[in-house]
């Protein structure tokens, strides 16, 4: 039996869910170890070992260690299952590209920000960040209307790097109501064999 992967995650967290759900997706075993941020777990000498920007997601796997939940996802397809979720030709691997820089840029800025103010009781207004969050949803409304995935016809990493932040983002206070291609886009996605639901918060539009 295979060796489990090492995920150094808080369950709350998007950027840990992708990389859980994309280990649950390619059926790799996993042994979840929680950090607790609000101690500052991931701030001591242990954790800064793994990962020196103390930051989750961290994976181990045998010698290899690796944080950044995109990195991982990379390295994850490379090593288990090549060629099947990032497309090799230049064209293809160029659009999940384009779709992973969505999810480092307009969706943490977005959705994932406004999440973050309403799970966390940030003081902070949730307006810039929801207005960031619609303006993707409106892009992601229009090429998902022409397309079942981001990427093209069949998932791949751009699905995974999106859905979490996209499928809590009414937590943030920002609803889906007005993107039914979004709202089929993430069933697709739960419908995929193997998939692992993110923990829901009871804040936002999902109180």
């Amino acid at each position: 039996m295979d060796t489990p992967i090492k995920l150094h995650r808080m369950a709350l967290s998007g950027h840990c869910h992708r990389v859980q759900l994309f280990l649950s997706l390619l059926g790799l075993p996993v042994t979840l170890v929680d950090v607790d941020l609000a101690r500052g777990e991931h701030k001591t000498p242990r954790f800064l070992a793994l990962n020196p920007f103390g930051q989750v997601p961290v994976i181990e796997e045998g010698d290899v260690t690796l944080a950044d939940a995109n990195a991982i996802l990379v390295y994850l397809e490379a090593r288990h299952a090549p060629g099947q979720w990032l497309p090799r030709d230049p064209l293809g691997a160029a659009r999940v590209q384009r779709w992973l820089s969505v999810a480092a840029g307009p969706l943490a800025f977005g959705a994932a920000a406004a999440r973050v103010i309403a799970v966390f009781g940030r003081p902070e207004d949730p307006a810039p960040a929801q207005a960031r969050a619609h303006a993707l949803l409106g892009v992601m409304q229009s090429e998902l209307a022409h397309s079942d995935f981001l990427a093209g016809p069949r998932p791949t990493l751009a699905d995974v790097a999106n859905y979490s932040y996209t499928a809590h983002a009414p937590e943030g206070g920002v609803s889906l109501e007005a993107y039914p291609a979004v709202r089929a886009w993430l069933a697709r996605m739960e419908a995929l064999p193997g998939f692992v639901p993110m923990v829901r918060s009871p804040v936002g539009l999902a109180a």
